[in-house]
């Protein structure tokens, strides 16, 4: 099937090569010429494991272009996968500007029967908005339909996330358009939610709003543990045996960041609020996250008396391992932090300086290690848990800061190590 994926972000990129990967012929549409002349000659705009590597397979097969031209891409297309941005306004609102964009382009290109389908997170009620906005503006005597078909694939595991997913939700209101879904998903052999639109886009939300709501739960939960003398990891693990409960998302940390979580809650309670309906739950969720960001630095704040030209080593930049995304990151409020009361920063993160650089230029020294970042440091803040932070030993901080004072934000180590070692090690729930 001939399909254009509209936006090569983490959505529209992954979606595209993953669907020209099960023998769809799939051109991307981007407005940057950069970014798709890099693309063409192999290359990832965005951190994602596996990625290039199906990039270039199936771009020399040739089942995936990139193109600028989305007229002739929409033209030749059966089917246009809407996959850009859907940015939080001021109000937590979603922006959906761009979709409306690439809806005008649509609806000035193709020339025939074409099924359009919206990837990206939009409220509930979007996809029949913008069908009427389409056929609007539609100068032409062809049939359009719009479908929902969100993702759910989780950055530094994209890829996997899309070609073994749990589950494919599809929102349509005819059979025309599920007969369609239903081919272009029957090579992946995952089973599929049919349902309406409305339900579909609001599957997208309460899914991920509700790990959101486990992992600012456990949070809660790890500042009491600090309180009362109990083991957050303890309490989790005890939890995880129950069915209803499960594993995932137990874990206690300086709080959610990403380009979905906290957008994804805030759009949801501002919808909510909109309908004269409160999300309590969710709200609590977003309160409790936003205290948690800053919480190693506030604790490190009621000890230390100046951070004024004191040398502080931060590891991990990005909001999670395996990317080098920094949307809502904890470091970035913990960095402004510490650079408003005039302390020196020196970061490290094995993929997310460039990203870093975006956004703090010089203010802060970026380091090529862990270890390079802890010399001479008299304090250090553990931000993000990638291997290279993980595999440091107690001898690495022994030996090169100059003050062993650890905030460790994602439990990475044993207290009873650290401090048998005397190190002054902090972490969250423990």
């Amino acid at each position: 099937m001939k399909i254009a994926v509209a936006g090569t972000g983490y959505v529209g990129l992954v979606t595209g090569a993953c669907l020209a990967e099960k023998g769809h012929n799939v051109v991307c549409v981007d407005i940057d010429e950069k970014k798709v002349e890099k693309m063409k000659a192999g290359f990832s705009p965005i951190y994602e494991e596996g990625l290039e590597e199906i990039m270039q397979k199936n771009y020399k097969e040739g089942r995936i272009d990139y193109t600028t031209d989305y007229e002739s891409a929409y033209k030749n297309s059966d089917v246009i996968f809407i996959a850009v941005g859907t940015p939080e306004r001021s109000d937590g609102s979603a922006n959906l500007d761009y979709i409306k964009k690439v809806a005008i382009q649509i609806s000035k290109s193709i020339e025939k029967d074409t099924l359009i389908v919206i990837k990206s997170t939009v409220p509930i009620g979007t996809n029949g908005k913008i069908e009427e906005y389409i056929r609007r503006n539609l100068n032409k005597n062809i049939h359009i339909e719009l479908a929902s078909n969100p993702e759910f694939l989780a950055q530094g595991t994209a890829v996997h996330d899309t070609l073994n997913a749990s589950r494919i939700v599809i929102g349509v209101e005819s059979e025309w358009a599920e007969g369609i879904m239903k081919e272009i998903y029957s090579p992946f052999e995952i089973p599929m939610i049919i349902t309406d639109r409305n339900s579909a886009e609001m599957i997208k939300y309460a899914s991920n709003d509700f790990l959101a709501l486990k992992i600012s739960y456990m949070n809660d939960i790890a500042n009491l543990c600090e309180i009362v003398g109990a083991n957050v990891e303890d309490v989790a693990k005890g939890m995880s045996y129950d069915d209803r409960i499960g594993s995932k998302f137990l874990r206690a940390g300086i709080g959610y960041g990403g380009s979905c979580f906290p957008k994804d809650t805030k759009a949801l309670h501002w919808l909510s609020a909109q309908n004269g309906y409160e999300l309590k739950t969710v709200r609590a969720a977003i309160e409790v996250n936003e205290q948690q960001k800053l919480k190693l630095v506030r604790a490190a704040a009621e000890k230390i008396e100046s951070f004024e030209g004191m040398k502080v080593a931060i590891l991990g930049l990005t909001f999670k391992p395996g990317t080098d995304d920094l949307r809502e990151s904890p470091a970035i409020p913990n960095i402004e932090y510490l650079l408003d009361r005039g302390a020196d920063i020196y970061a490290f993160d094995p993929v997310g300086v460039e990203n870093a650089k975006k956004l703090f230029g010089d203010k802060i020294v970026y380091t090529k290690t862990a270890k390079e970042a802890l010399k001479d440091a008299e304090l250090c803040l553990i931000i993000t848990e990638w291997n290279e932070i993980k595999e440091l030993t107690v001898e690495d901080f022994k030996e090169n800061m100059s003050k062993c004072i650890v905030y460790d934000g994602r439990n990475c180590y044993l207290p009873e190590k650290m401090e048998k070692a005397g190190i002054e090690y902090h972490s969250i729930g423990r």
